[in-house]
């Protein structure tokens, strides 16, 4: 039934009396101003029988109660179209006031006087017969309703709350329709406040030893809000294994770096602090991936989990009306507010404050299946140290209209006011071509790159200008709204749209000369970003057509892509190899090369561990491996081809050297897999293969500075036996028995 027909027949319930089985209570405005208000429906004994599933003493209240409902009612005044209106409270809403609290009776009439009132037309009335199972599970399934808009009404708090955000809704969605451009007043310009770096150059290493002094003052801030069901994993994303060769997930990987900057780096005593924002949909599973693996050797005053909410509600047109679940009437659809949210948080909990007060001088923030975040961290911070930047985001180059979003220097064309922003990649081309450039995001002739970088949202913040930037914004993004329309009348969705809010779109709230002190630090993207973030299925058609498929299995390979990166660049001799397919994806043929991080982590380090680099040899089916504890070990020379562990046992702090160590034997297979094999977990389906380990080399270094080389054949390949060599002399690995098995590689 449509507003004007159920106001019509609202108006003739009132001429003809209240329905014995529908009452309705309503507060009628006149075009004189005056008001008449109809009886509450509820009868005292009505009232006394319902259930009290908020908790409240009724009886305590029964004398009250009535007044309440009718004060708040007589508060409601809405135009009239006619000069005279009545404003819609659905009757179930008004015969249910009095099991509500009194903030939920305030929120549903503030939500039916902003045009919600289709939230409660679903509801009936309580029944003639209160009390019993049936009514008051009536009444609870209400009451949890209105908890979950209260639950939303919180998580906007620092916006205004749920009614602001049905105002900004409508704000943004007439701007939409009308087809507003939101940078319209702003020239785009290239960015000047930033500079691209090349590894192996003297201008790479030069900065990076600015920022080695800064890397032990960090705080980290994961945005880990998301589950893998989308790339065909139960779990949660901090939860996938970085790569297979040692199967260390993306979290322990996280507090390793960061246990191994502090053990190296930070002053002595001083614990580097990680915060993780987690969703409703995370914070359990990483609350036991946590716990189950004692934070993985992190002390649990280190880390501070913070919460977002239920979401904000879908909207399903430009009325920005709320949608309901289409599954469940009495639940409101929610969606995802965004990245964006993490500043707000960072505020509400004193997270950031808290830190400023611990020394901590630097936040750095990345994603949650970045496993590359860390290779240019010094190089960032010395970007920021040496040009005091408050902001600054970690760049790659990007193709002209390539789908990332660009670093560009915006002026404002009335005031002359700059900004350094990320603009969205599908608004770039058109605020190009609308000013300063005809020809639109183009690639730049000598460098084959658009001149505007790509932002990867990995940023880094100086913490004090954070935290007073926050006490000034409580950390609120702005936000945006992209409803994508049936038609071109553009009046209806195709599905619900919401507002979103992003955590790069921080250095538009950064204002006055504060705005000159936000930067970039470009790298090239093999050296600092691989997300794992799309399906097998889809990364193969995305890697089709020429662009980067983020999948599992090229995360892994750019694990040990961006190591083999490293050490060409200091010169060791690293053999390329072709590309193999697995299940759809093209991955390089190359060694798999992990280094723990208190072995090595930054490029200016890997000089000091392999220092004659023209003495190691890797060939391209090889497996390099040297675990936890190797802070103190240096190689001297090296050839492998095969698989090399190396261990080294607890609290070794004397210097351990490895040199003439030539390894050969049959190594690791990447064995292919499909659908149909039994023995494949999820982790294995999505990347198409499985780490069969045939034959390994392990060196352990002891405690006492002896080491031990063994060696281990998987019982499926061979019967050989395992032996151990005590190599006798301290400090120095002697060359090993040479195997000369053929490589069984079943690469395909």
């Amino acid at each position: 039934m449509g507003k004007k027909s159920r106001r019509r027949q609202n108006k003739n319930k009132k001429k003809n009396g209240p329905s014995s089985k529908m009452n309705t209570t309503r507060v009628l405005v006149t075009s004189g101003g005056s008001e008449e208000v109809v009886e509450d429906p509820l009868s005292s004994t009505e009232r006394d029988s319902i259930s009290d599933v908020n908790g409240h003493n009724h009886e305590e209240k029964e004398n009250v109660e009535a007044g309440k409902i009718t004060a708040l009612l007589e508060k409601e005044v809405v135009k009239e179209e006619e000069n005279e209106e009545e404003s819609v409270i659905p009757e179930g809403l008004a015969a249910s006031l009095s099991f509500l609290s009194e903030r939920q009776q305030k929120l549903a009439i503030s939500l039916c006087q902003s045009g919600q009132s289709h939230l409660f037309e679903h509801w009936p009335v309580p029944s003639a017969t209160p009390n019993t199972p049936s009514a008051n599970a009536v009444a609870k399934v209400k009451v949890n309703f209105m908890k979950q808009l209260e639950a939303m009404d919180d998580g906007y708090a620092n916006r205004g709350g749920l009614l602001k955000y049905i105002a900004n809704a409508k704000e943004l969605l007439v701007a939409s329709a009308r087809g507003d451009n939101p940078l319209a007043d702003w020239t785009p310009h290239v960015p000047k406040s930033g500079q691209i770096y090349e590894l192996g150059t003297a201008h790479f290493t030069a900065m990076e030893k600015v920022g080695m002094d800064q890397v032990g003052s960090c705080g980290f801030v994961v945005v880990a809000g998301g589950l893998g069901e989308r790339l065909g994993y139960s779990g949660i994303k901090l939860g996938l294994p970085t790569e297979m060769t040692t199967e260390t997930c993306y979290l322990q990987y996280y507090i390793e770096t960061i246990l191994a900057i502090q053990n190296n780096y930070a002053v002595k005593g001083m614990k580097l602090p990680l915060c993780i924002m987690v969703s409703n949909d995370t914070n359990a599973g990483t609350v036991k991936l946590l716990e189950d693996n004692k934070y993985f050797g992190m002390d649990t005053d280190q880390v501070s989990l913070i919460q977002q909410g239920d979401g904000v509600p879908a909207l399903l047109d430009n009325e920005a009306r709320i949608a309901l679940d289409p599954k469940d009437r009495y639940k409101i659809q929610a969606k995802p507010h965004g990245h964006g949210d993490i500043h707000a948080l960072m505020y509400t909990h004193g997270v950031a404050e808290k830190w400023a007060n611990q020394g901590i001088r630097w936040a750095v923030f990345c994603q949650d299946t970045n496993g590359l975040a860390f290779h240019t961290l010094p190089l960032a911070l010395g970007v920021s140290q040496s040009n005091g930047l408050i902001m600054n985001s970690l760049a790659v180059p990007r193709r002209a209209k390539q789908a990332i979003g660009a670093i560009a220097r915006l002026v404002n064309n009335f005031s002359g006011e700059e900004r350094t922003i990320s603009v969205e990649y599908n608004q770039l081309d058109t605020l190009l071509r609308s000013t300063n450039y005809p020809e639109g995001d183009v690639n730049d002739s000598n460098t084959g790159y658009s001149p505007f970088p790509g932002n990867i949202n990995q940023l880094i913040f100086d913490l004090n200008h954070y935290v007073n930037i926050l006490k000034e914004t409580r950390g609120a993004m702005p936000e945006f709204v992209n409803p994508k329309y049936k038609d071109e009348t553009k009046t209806v969705f195709k599905k619900p749209t919401r507002l979103e809010c992003m955590m790069q779109d921080f250095s538009t709230v950064i204002n006055g000369n504060d705005a000159k002190f936000v930067g970039y630090t470009s790298v090239s993207s093999d050296l600092c970003f691989s997300p794992v973030k799309n399906a097998t299925v889809d990364g193969a058609k995305i890697q089709a057509s020429g662009t980067h498929p983020g999948v599992a299995a090229t995360g892994e390979a750019d694990q040990y892509g961006a190591i083999i990166k490293v050490l060409r660049s200091i010169g060791c001799n690293i053999s390329e190899g072709s590309s193999v397919m697995f299940d759809g994806i093209k991955v390089p043929y190359e060694p798999s090369v992990v280094f723990k991080p208190d072995f090595v982590l930054f490029p200016v380090v890997y000089p000091h561990r392999f220092p004659s680099p023209e003495k190691i040899e890797i060939s391209s089916r090889s497996t390099f491996v040297v675990n936890g504890g190797a802070t103190w070990l240096t190689i001297e020379s090296l050839d492998l081809d095969g698989a090399l562990v190396i261990n080294c046992e607890d609290n070794i702090y004397a210097p351990a050297v490895i040199s003439n160590l030539e390894v050969k034997n049959r190594g690791w297979v990447k064995v292919p897999t499909d659908d149909t094999d039994a023995d494949a977990d999820e982790v294995v389906k999505m990347r198409g293969y499985k780490i069969q380990k045939v034959e390994t080399c392990v060196i352990t270094i002891k405690r006492d500075g002896n080491i031990v080389k063994t060696t281990k054949v998987d019982p499926d390949f061979g019967t050989k036996e395992l032996f151990d060599y005590d190599l006798s002399a301290p400090r120095q690995c002697e060359a090993s028995e040479n195997f000369s098995n053929d490589c069984n590689c079943i690469i395909l």
